[in-house]
């Protein structure tokens, strides 16, 4: 519980960044910064996919949020989540883990998430896909604030940053309770060592939003009760809560359900697949 409250508290700054950058983006979108934004979306999965490596699940959090408010791409989405790793790597790394599995592990998921990314984005171009404009008004409209009664930046983005904490907290906190009272011993019951089965269930189970599916997941493959590629398919869907911060700021609820099911999907095939580098 300790952890949790820990990880919990270390998503304000990035969420309070990313709120306070999309005030001051919409504040001032157009002209010079807006061709800024437009040139920036093209290398944008690479960017994501080497943001989302730092093991830290603001970063999804972040992204979430920008993707609502328009400023990235769903490739880059894709990127960041894919790519994020939460708590394996500080896990593993404390349980005195090879470096070279590290590096791999990380290697692996960075570089397919950039490869995915920017397919993603290739496709969605050649459909001709209209990229939304940046737009706070949007996120105030869901969650309905009332920050729009503020002048300025500052407030509007605290009163953001609020909001979405509270909603992580609660969400989380009941996501935690579960965890805790079940038990890691629970998890082996899911046959994280069978080849196929192994990896629908992992995917499954790193779209959890809590850095505990994480740590188990470690702890889970060290003892060797999940395969590597069961490792690797709950790695590329954990996306810490980037997930949950996207269906409550993104009005689409089908948009949300199909990056939900791209990510699910893209895990199982790429645990399938990289497995065997590691």
């Amino acid at each position: 519980m300790i952890e949790f409250v820990k990880e919990t508290l270390l998503l304000l700054p990035f969420l309070f960044a990313t709120y306070l950058a999309l005030e001051t983006l919409e504040a001032r979108a157009g002209g010079a910064l807006g061709k800024a934004l437009e040139r920036a979306s093209s290398i944008g999965p690479a960017v994501g996919a080497l943001a989302g490596a730092i093991p830290q699940c603001g970063v999804s959090a972040a992204a979430a949020s920008l993707y609502a408010g328009g400023v990235v791409s769903v490739g880059t989405l894709l990127a960041v989540f894919l790519s994020t790793s939460d708590e394996l790597i500080p896990v593993l790394l404390s349980e005195r883990v090879p470096v070279v599995l590290l590096a791999k592990i990380v290697g692996i998921k960075a570089a397919a998430a950039l490869g995915v990314g920017f397919v993603v984005n290739g496709v969605l171009a050649a459909m001709r896909h209209v990229r939304r404009e940046v737009s706070v008004h949007e996120l105030c409209e869901h969650s309905r604030c009332g920050c729009r009664e503020h002048s300025g930046v500052l407030v509007p983005a605290l009163i953001h940053t609020a909001e979405i904490f509270l909603f992580i907290v609660v969400i989380s906190g009941a996501i935690e309770l579960c965890l805790h009272y079940f038990g890691e011993d629970s998890l082996q019951t899911l046959r994280l060592t069978s080849p196929f089965l192994g990896e629908l269930a992992a995917a499954a189970l790193g779209m959890v939003p809590n850095c505990a599916v994480s740590v188990a997941s470690a702890k889970l493959y060290i003892a060797g009760a999940m395969s590597p590629g069961a490792l690797m398919a709950s790695s590329f869907a954990g996306s810490g809560v980037g997930l949950l911060v996207l269906f409550r700021t993104n009005r689409n609820l089908r948009e949300n359900l199909a990056i939900l099911a791209a990510v699910y999907a893209v895990s199982v095939l790429l645990g399938m697949a990289t497995g065997g580098l590691l």
